[in-house]
């Protein structure tokens, strides 16, 4: 029984390590590097949600490009 609990304890405790070093790079990657976003409505067309269709796109939006100044024609930029 004793070693159950120190199993199930090592378990717990391996958890939240790696919850407490995922979180923060997770988060300084979707902050410094690249995250995902959905697109929706007629605003983009015809490049996203062609057709007039109700569902929406999902978009990789690059944090990289406009820190390094490498937006070129075309491209599509969002702004918060």
């Amino acid at each position: 029984m004793a070693q159950a609990r120190g199993l199930g304890k090592r378990y717990i405790k391996a958890f939240f390590k790696g919850f407490f070093v995922a979180v923060p790079v997770t988060v300084t990657f979707l902050d410094r590097v690249a995250c995902v976003a959905r697109v929706e409505g007629a605003s983009m067309q015809p490049s996203l949600n062609p057709g007039g269709r109700q569902a929406s796109d999902v978009v990789l939006l690059n944090h990289w490009s406009i820190r390094n100044y490498d937006v070129q024609r075309g491209d599509i930029v969002s702004l918060v």
